[in-house]
Parts: structure tokens; sequence; C-alpha cells
């Protein structure tokens, strides 16, 4: 193993624990799907004006250039969902190889996909069969504006959902998109607690065909909570994947299991939600003998452009179109890494799924490998336009100590044993899981620990910069809850990160880099090894906001802060009693648990 992936690995751990998820009366979502095809939407009311030759239109008033911060469709919809957690021991995942422990949502695995339409709202009830563990659910990507307390950070918003206990999360869709929602206690969603989420908008180009939601994630056969133990000493390195695994489904290195079939309609343009859920794989996408559309990326939609190859870091989405207009046949559509390894190891050679035109043979592998895509380099894109448009005002940004963010990795000494850490601003992130931020606001206090890594967002619908520099070769993808972010700016990636000395932001020679006219916005973007990034929100989303790592061993050892925004209007936005309950039944149940926390408590 390279010294570089070594590296990668000596950040975050997490705990094990997995949701069971399963729409009210959608009995066809609890069928776990190998082979992708179009079919019918579910228990949905049609919009008035979105046809495969208009998707721009959504409903009246409401089309592609609705700024759906400012307003959105009061459907009065409510979309009711059960998910179940339960814990299997020696489970035999989607490529047919027996996985130590998993933690499933309603005994699957990827978790049912939440469907709603825009201004729906979502209730998802929560019950957690596991044995010993907490669980919480984030709803990735979501804004949760105003509803601070349903983000589902435990230990930020909430206290763990305790065994046998049961939670309701409600939430509107105020955007649409595709994304994910995933167990953040510890580094238990790597077991397996994981889902997507489908919400239907308009889009930017007309398509035919939806094939819907279409997640792509690393695969571990131990048990998450032993594998983020085995990163506790140095180096603490993260071992590669065993499997990348497509829609839940992949061959195995032995031969067995299958690939995982997308089903194309020859002559027919079709929409694919590409999402990225790993636990700590970045990678590069591609479909031979075809280009892809990107219309969306997380839950943004841009101006349409098309590409040979999509590069995802962990958490990010791509909406894309693609039409089949080549020969009917079947076609690999390949996982790439970086050559680096920096960003993503597999043990499995040349991850791959199937795209099956209609009256092609449904055994045969395709003939044609493709062509390797360029090396990402670890590097996503910034040339993103979004169709609704933000910009910051240049003249209030100002870099100055107290906006910048510098991420390092640090070794001590705790209890006797050398760990590894990751520093952000020179503190690892600790939360107290039965104390969350919001407990605290709850109580009047505000004396956060240290460890809580708190920064302060005082005033109001103001743009909030932020300069963050990482002063080690291995880039993080970094998500920010409660927001989509503006690009604003970063270095270029290099071929070796390791080979430089950490290149620093300076304003004097750096300020023309950046571009503050409606650049690149997403909730997601990776962070260069030894560079910085320049990033801006507006503080309009009164609570405590995550900002973190997305790789789950990272986020465990302490890659995250937090934002506490408008402290003074979270009691207004935010019923801060309703996490009482939560908090009362893992306080009781905390007390007597056989297990206790032994990393930040967070996860990815």
């Amino acid at each position: 193993m390279r010294t570089a992936h070594l590296l990668q690995g000596l950040g975050c751990l997490l705990f094990s624990g997995l949701a069971a998820a399963v729409p009210l009366a959608t009995e066809e979502d609890l069928i776990p799907r190998t082979d992708l095809a179009p079919r019918a939407e579910l228990t949905k009311r049609a919009p008035t004006c979105n046809t495969p030759t208009n998707r721009a239109c959504w409903t009246s008033g409401f089309n592609i250039n609705t700024d759906y911060e400012a307003n959105f469709p009061a459907t009065g919809v409510v979309r009711n969902y059960n998910f179940v957690i339960t814990e299997h021991d020696n489970w035999v995942g989607g490529d047919g190889v027996v996985k130590k422990k998993a933690m499933l949502i309603n005994g699957q695995f990827p978790g049912p996909t939440i469907k709603a339409d825009w201004g729906d709202t979502i209730r998802v009830t929560v019950t957690n069969k596991l044995r010993v563990n907490g669980t919480s659910l984030h709803w990735h990507g979501i804004r949760m504006h105003n509803n601070n307390v349903n983000d589902g950070a435990n230990g930020i918003t909430e206290c763990p959902l305790a065994p046998n206990a049961t939670k309701v999360y409600t939430f509107r869709a105020e955007q649409y998109g595709s994304s994910w929602y995933h167990s953040h206690f510890s580094s238990q969603y790597a077991n397996g607690i994981v889902g997507t989420i489908q919400i239907n908008g308009p889009a930017s180009l007309p398509y035919d065909e939806d094939l819907g939601v279409f997640p792509i994630t690393d695969w571990y056969y131990g048990a998450a909570d032993e594998i983020q133990h085995s990163l506790i000493p140095p180096p603490g390195a993260a071992p590669p994947s065993d499997n990348v695994l497509f829609n839940g489904s992949h061959v195995n290195a032995n031969g067995g299991g299958k690939y995982a079939r997308v089903k194309l309609k020859p002559g027919k343009r079709h929409r694919l939600r590409i999402i990225n859920t790993s636990v700590d794989n970045t990678f590069t996408v591609s479909l031979v003998n075809h280009q892809m559309t990107v219309i969306q990326s997380d839950f943004v939609p841009v101006n349409a452009f098309t590409a040979q190859s999509l590069f995802l870091a962990v958490g990010q989405r791509y909406d894309v179109t693609i039409d089949a207009s080549a020969a009917v046949g079947n076609y690999w559509f390949n996982v790439t890494f970086a050559s680096s390894g920096l960003c993503g190891v597999s043990r499995i050679n040349k991850p791959a799924a199937i795209f099956q035109y209609e009256g092609a043979s449904s055994t045969a592998l395709p003939t044609i490998p493709g062509t390797p895509p360029p090396d990402s380099k670890c590097e996503d894109t910034t040339s993103l336009v979004p169709i609704v448009s933000r910009s910051a005002p240049s003249s209030a940004f100002i870099a100055t100590p107290a906006n910048d963010i510098d991420v390092n990795l640090a070794v001590e000494t705790w209890e006797g044993q050398q760990r590894v850490y990751w520093k952000v601003k020179g503190q690892d992130m600790n939360i107290t899981w039965d104390e969350p931020t919001l407990e605290y606001l709850a109580k009047g206090n505000m004396n956060f620990p240290p460890r809580y890594n708190v920064f302060q967002v005082p005033q109001a619908n103001v743009w909030s910069f932020w300069v963050v520099e990482n002063l080690l070769g291995v880039p993080h993808p970094m998500h920010l809850h409660g927001h989509d972010f503006l690009i604003l700016g970063r270095t270029p990636a290099v071929a070796d990160p390791f080979n430089i000395t950490a290149r620093r932001y300076n304003d004097a020679t750096d300020r023309s880099k950046l571009n503050f006219n409606n650049p690149t916005r997403r909730d997601v973007t990776m962070l260069p090894g030894n560079g910085w990034i320049v990033v801006a929100f507006r503080s309009d989303n009164p609570g405590a906001w995550l900002f973190h790592c997305h790789i789950a061993w990272h986020v465990s050892q302490g890659l995250s802060i937090q934002f506490l925004e408008r402290v003074q209007d979270i009691p207004q936005t935010v019923p801060l009693n309703a996490i009482e309950p939560t908090c009362s039944q893992w306080t009781s149940y905390y007390n007597s648990s056989p297990y206790k926390q032994f990393d930040s408590g967070l996860k990815a």
C-alpha cells in the first residue's frame, strides 16, 4: 500500500449502525434493484406542465429559473416512510461475499429510496433495533431551512437514538434533485446505513426516461468499528475498499456476484442520478462510446454541458442525461481511481456496471473496454454554472486569521496510547453524545468545550467567507450542512502534493484567482492536498451546522467544525424542546451501555 494512501486513513473513525427504510405502501422499493430500468413513478401526482419535451416547466409559477431558496411549491402532500434499522452478522452482500457485520435499513442495502416532489413534506419514522449502538440519520444536502433540529447530526443537533427507541424526522423538499441519507453516528454508515433521495422537479434539458438514482459506493467486508479501531495507532492506515458496488451489486474478486445492469431504450434520452455514497473512495466514472450531459450537481441545476467522464468526491451527485444513440449492445460503465491513490484505492480490479440496450443480450458482457479517462488528481470541477445565480460582493471578503481554517495531522498520546487526530485550526472535534450543541442552547449555556470546534456566524443575511488551508498532501472532500456554498476559488491540484510545501492563501497574489460572480455552488468540494479553497455561504439559516471532511475515517478522528449561525435566532426557528425526549432516552440507555464513545462521535 502506498504511503500516500496510508496517510489518507489517519483520520476519522466512526461507529456502526444501519437503518431500515421503506415508503409506506410501496412494496416495490423493498426489492433491491440490480437491473436499473425506467419505471413509473410510485404514488406521485404528475406535474401540470413537466413533459419529455419541456422539462424546464414544473407547475404553475414554478420552473427551472425559480429561485428555490426564495420560493417553492406548497403541495400539501406528506410522504411517509418507516425505517427500521437492524443488525446482521455474516450478511451476504450484493457481490455474494459475507460481510462480518451489516446494519441495514428495512433489511436491505442500499436502503429504500425516498421519493417526493418539489414542495412535498417528507416524514420519516426511524426505529433503532441495533443491539448496542445508537444512531442518527442525516439527510445529505437537504437545506433544513429554519429546521436545524431535523438535520440528524448527533452531538450537534440531537442526541443519538437509543436502541429500541423511535424518532420522527420531518422536513420540506425545498430543493429538487438527487441525494442520499446516512447515519451520522461514528463510522456505522460503513456497515450499510445508507439510502438515496429523489426529489422530482424541473430540469434544464428535455429527456424521455428517468432511470432514477444510481448510487456507487466502496464496500468493506470487515465491521466498521473494527476498521476504525485499527486506525487509532499510527500510522492509522485506511485499508483499500474490498469492492465497489453499483446500486448495491457487483462481481467479486473470485468471480461470484453479478454486474449491475442499467437498461436503455434505443433512440431515447435518459436521465441518470449518479451519487457517490462512499465511505472513503472518490472516483471518475465514464460510459464507453457515450457522453454524459450534466444538468445538475448536488442540488443545484446548472447550465448543461457534455463530458466524457465525471469525477465524484464522497457525497457529490451528478444528474446527467445519456442519449442511447449507439449500436444496440452492452457497454461498460467504468469507475477509475486517481493514479496517486490519495483519494481512494480498492482491491477489486476495474469496477464497472453494464449499460444494456433493449434488444441486447442480458447475459453477454461488453467487449470494448474503453479508454481510461484523464487522471483526476483528486480534483472536482469548479466550472459549473448554476442556472439560479448567486453572487457574493468581493468587497465584503477580507482574509483574516478569524476566517482562516487550517487542516493538519497530529499524533498525540491519550491514556498511554499514541493516537492519530485530524486538527482543524489546531483542534480535533470531539462532541459528547448526550450534550449536543442544541442542548447547550436549550439550557442557555454558551460555554462550549473547546473540542466542540464552534465558529460563530452572528450576523443575519450576510455572506460568510472562509479560507480553508490544507497543510498535508491528503485531499479532503469537504461538506457543509444547512447550505450550499459558493466555491470562490482554490489552488490547482498537483500530481504529487507530498513533494511540495503547503500552498497557503496569499491575498495579494491569490485574490485575482477568485470568482465572485455566480461561481460553482454545491455542498461538497475537494480541498486539495497542500492547497486551499475559499468558500462562502449566506447566513440565512439559523442553527448549528457541521462543516466536515466526508471521508468517514477522517471525520471520526476529528476533521470537523461547526458554524453556530445566528445563535440569537435559533430559539425562534428551532423548537429546542424537541430534542429532550431523545436525549432523555439516550442518557438513560448510555449509563448502562457496554460500549462507550472512543472517537469524535461523528461520522462523515
